[in-house]
């Protein structure tokens, strides 16, 4: 609702009384815009505001006809035109004096109707507070409000952007608007609600006029479309309608706009290229890239609509606006029924929602939203816009946290991030040998010095229990302490012991050990302590002067370069390599059906890559 009415009767042309009725422009008249020439100038020519014309109606019928209304909403909506139509509603009368009372029913001009719609009445007085904001202004509306209309049955103040008053301004209007005289009424309206003091709101009965729907807009500027003889596809009128969001004014300044522009049949690329949008199909095979991962086609999209003059900001915004339609698709699938979408963009929509999860398309909005504050305040957009792309397509098949989480633990037991020395999965001390062989190996264990590149994941033993007594965790090999952290969730303790220890001897109960220059000297003191938190008995640790072994780290770089020299020697290999020029070995790893079973050794673990 705004300043658009009912196509069937515009405001413009002429009747006998001379109101504007909506004929043809000619040479001796000059053209007048659509937004003007379709003004509602009555209750059934509003569009979008239901609720308000109903709630006003009841109170004509009822007699329950409040002093005071203060309308709101945003630009376009029709906040001045609703006033003047309750101006004129409350001083309808025939000639013959038929009409006795307020009234919605205007089928007909009245005595007071053209005037009351042209702002030349002179019981209806329309005052601009953005202009008159001052408490002299208000007096003079205090002065007259007292005296009797002139020939209307009620004396009719309509202030436009009322929040603009000085605070003594309004102050000034509380007695008179709270007790007026029986003869007048005030009509208020205003886009910032939030500025008009509540003592205001108190006196009035408030008004929110709603954004009208893209789909109602579109059916009123196709009846428009048709009286003016204008030809039109339903997808350009479903663009202008998008672009309007909600406000009438704006929808019949564009249409006007677009009509100027086509030069006859208004296309759907022509508004696109009117209003500096991007090819909507374009923007879908834009988001399909970015869904896809594919970065290559993603940038050649993307140059392609900024070769030929899309903005930059406006492709991401059109990408956002996307985004956004898919996400509520997948919420709400009747959403892809609107019209105001193109078939095109429904389709491909439901198909996005059936595929991506809403974590997904949370993730890219979020992007989005953060991408497009960049690239407004980049020295080079385009390049800014490219980086969001990137960000974009490198995170879209990526796991959500959770999502990783699940994948590691189904995938045999990966740990989540803890802090060293964290005990908070370690089981009591008296918990039974079933449970302690059930709990994951977080981590393989590198194989001692002299030993074939292969992971060990050796599980610590429990003690056999003597009686009653609790059993206690019995520890009899280097990997099974670097499988004990691992269970442990202690990942910097074990990867010390990895990187930064060289075994000299171990016992159960007794660590003899040498240290790397690089080592932390906080292991010496912390490790004594931690395993017998987790073994259940003391522990000895010792600093040896003995060499001792290689760290198990440099052990298995050892045998990785082993491995991957004789991988290169097989012939086979050498073929694909030779096949293949460039290529090279990276990693060589053990299938699951080639690892022997180690019989009263420590089991070997199948995976052969590098935990480091």
């Amino acid at each position: 609702m705004n300043d658009a009415g009912d196509p069937s009767q515009p405001s413009d042309g002429a009747n006998q009384s001379g109101f504007d009725l909506g004929t043809a422009p000619d040479a001796a008249k000059p053209y007048r815009v659509l937004a003007r020439k379709y003004r509602p100038s009555s209750f059934e020519d509003l569009i979008g505001q239901e609720a308000m014309v109903r709630t006003v109606s009841n109170a004509f019928e009822t007699g329950r006809i409040p002093q005071a209304w203060i309308l709101t909403g945003v630009r376009g909506v029709g906040k001045t035109t609703t006033a003047r139509i309750l101006a004129r509603a409350l001083n309808y009368a025939k000639p013959d004096g038929s009409v006795k009372g307020p009234t919605i029913h205007m089928p007909d001009l009245g005595v007071h109707c053209q005037a009351i719609m042209e702002s030349r009445h002179m019981d209806v007085l329309e005052m601009d507070a953005a202009s008159h904001t001052g408490v002299d202004d208000v007096r003079q509306i205090n002065d007259s409000v007292r005296y009797a209309p002139a020939s209307a049955r009620y004396k009719v103040y309509i202030i436009d952007e009322v929040h603009m008053l000085s605070t003594a301004a309004f102050n000034a209007f509380l007695k008179t608007l709270e007790e007026p005289p029986e003869h007048a009424k005030f009509v208020f309206a205003t886009t910032e609600i939030r500025k008009v003091p509540i003592t205001v709101l108190s006196r009035c009965q408030r008004f929110d006029l709603r954004r009208v729907e893209a789909d109602v807009l579109m059916k009123h500027l196709g009846n428009i479309a048709t009286k003016e003889g204008v030809e039109v596809e339903p997808e350009a009128l479903g663009i202008i309608a998008r672009a309007a969001e909600g406000s009438v004014r704006d929808s019949l300044s564009l249409f006007d706009q677009a009509i100027a522009h086509a030069a006859g049949n208004v296309k759907a690329d022509a508004v696109r290229q009117m209003l500096g949008l991007a090819d909507r199909t374009r923007v879908i095979d834009l988001f399909d890239s970015l869904a896809r991962g594919d970065l290559a086609s993603a940038f050649t999209e993307f140059r392609a609509q900024y070769d030929v003059g899309a903005d930059p900001v406006v492709v991401l915004s059109d990408l956002a606006e996307f985004v956004n339609f898919v996400t509520r698709v997948k919420a709400i699938p009747a959403t892809a029924d609107n019209v105001a979408f193109g078939e095109t963009e429904r389709v491909r929509a439901r198909e996005f929602a059936a595929k991506l999860s809403m974590r997904v398309l949370s993730r890219m909005w979020q992007m989005l939203l953060k991408g497009i504050a960049e690239v407004q305040t980049a020295t080079r957009p385009a390049a800014a816009a490219e980086m969001v792309l990137v960000r974009i397509a490198y995170v879209a098949d990526l796991p959500t946290p959770d999502e990783a989480i699940r994948m590691m633990i189904e995938n045999g037991g990966g740990a989540a991030p803890a802090t060293s020395g964290s005990a908070a999965s370690s089981p009591s001390r008296g918990a039974p040998a079933s449970a302690m062989s059930a709990m994951p190996s977080s981590a393989p264990v590198r194989a001692p010095q002299g030993a074939p590149r292969a992971d060990l994941a050796a599980r610590p033993q429990m003690a056999a229990p003597a009686g009653n007594a609790a059993p206690a965790l019995r520890i009899t090999s280097f990997p099974q302490l670097i499988a004990l952290a691992g269970e442990k969730r202690d990942i910097m303790t074990k990867s010390a012991l990895e990187a930064d220890v060289r075994l000299v001897r171990i016992e159960d109960g007794q660590l003899e050990i040498a240290m790397e220059p690089k080592a932390q000297r906080a292991l010496i003191t912390d490790l004594p302590r931690k395993l017998e938190l987790w073994t259940g008995r003391r522990w000895t640790v010792i600093i040896s002067n003995e060499a001792g072994q290689p760290t198990v780290r440099s052990q298995n770089e050892l045998a990785r370069s082993e491995h991957q020299r004789t991988a290169e020697a097989d012939p086979r290999v050498q073929e694909v390599l030779a096949r293949f020029p460039g290529t090279k070995v990276i990693e060589v790893r053990r299938l699951a059906a080639e690892v022997p079973v180690a019989t009263g050794e420590d089991p070997i673990e199948t995976s052969d890559s590098d935990d480091d």
